[in-house]
């Protein structure tokens, strides 16, 4: 099989399932997060960021969108003018050119423009903007492949047009990933410094002495308390000691009488 068309395959799929992903789990911008910025004090500020964007960070990332927002739409007016059923080609390579300028359609009217808003709502956000660098790194593979077919087999102005097209998909995925790489080395800075900062303020911070145990030993010792033993009840008919019981009384037996003599 063409390693060429294995390669515009692969890619085909890729932006396929970028558009639908994106589609699926990215959330619409709330209106009022848009980024502004104020050129008299040199800061800009993301509401999705909720922190300060310096101006001359905001007006790089607004220059690049803008012009990759201008080349999406000259693309699309482009593609839409391409004859490809005249194309004097085999059907293969026809239906082949047709499903790459879909799959790029698709991709510039839904996948592209979400990620566009999510890096100019987040202008110094890495992973928003590491997206949108993959996506067009996959897009100007597709789109090379299209521009290659066009010059073999559609007319010079469509190929001049698209040529002029995919130009400048590739001037910004250059500048974004430059962008990319200047908003790693800041971030690393700025690690750096807080864990400086942080072990210069736990420094500061006085260790607490230790607590102090007081006795008082001029207390006198507390005598033991004696349990008293309990005393034992007395038994019905018990005499104290010292006393003699009555002496039991016994039957008196009459005199005896005297015999006659």
């Amino acid at each position: 099989m063409n390693p060429k068309l294995i390669s515009c395959c692969f890619g085909l799929g890729w932006l396929v399932l970028s558009a639908s992903a994106v589609g699926q789990t990215s959330a619409a911008p709330a209106p009022n997060a848009v980024a502004y910025s104020v050129q008299g004090q040199g800061l800009a500020y993301s509401a999705q960021a909720g922190g300060p964007v310096s101006y001359a960070s905001m007006t790089e990332i607004n220059g690049l969108l803008a012009q990759l927002e201008t080349t999406s739409k000259s693309t699309q007016a482009d593609l839409t003018k391409l004859r490809i059923e005249r194309w004097k080609t085999d059907s293969g390579t026809k239906k082949q050119a047709l499903g790459n300028v879909d799959s790029i359609q698709r991709n510039l009217q839904s996948a592209l423009p979400e990620m566009i808003a999510k890096v100019r709502n987040a202008p110094e956000d890495v992973p928003a903007t590491f997206r949108l660098y993959r996506n067009l790194d996959a897009l100007y593979d597709v789109m090379s492949s299209v521009v290659e077919s066009t010059g073999a087999f559609g007319s010079k102005d469509d190929f001049q047009t698209l040529a002029n097209d995919l130009s400048g998909f590739e001037g910004t995925r250059k500048q974004i990933a430059q962008r990319m790489e200047n908003l790693a080395a800041s971030k690393e800075q700025e690690i750096v410094r807080l864990r400086a900062d942080l072990k210069t303020a736990q420094a500061a911070i006085p260790a607490a002495p230790p607590k102090k145990v007081v006795v008082d030993d001029s207390e006198p010792a507390k005598k033991p308390v004696v349990k008293k033993k309990p005393v034992a009840k007395k038994p019905a008919g018990a005499t104290t000691p010292g006393t003699t019981p009555p002496a039991a009384q016994t039957p008196q037996t009459p005199p005896a009488q005297q015999k006659p003599q």
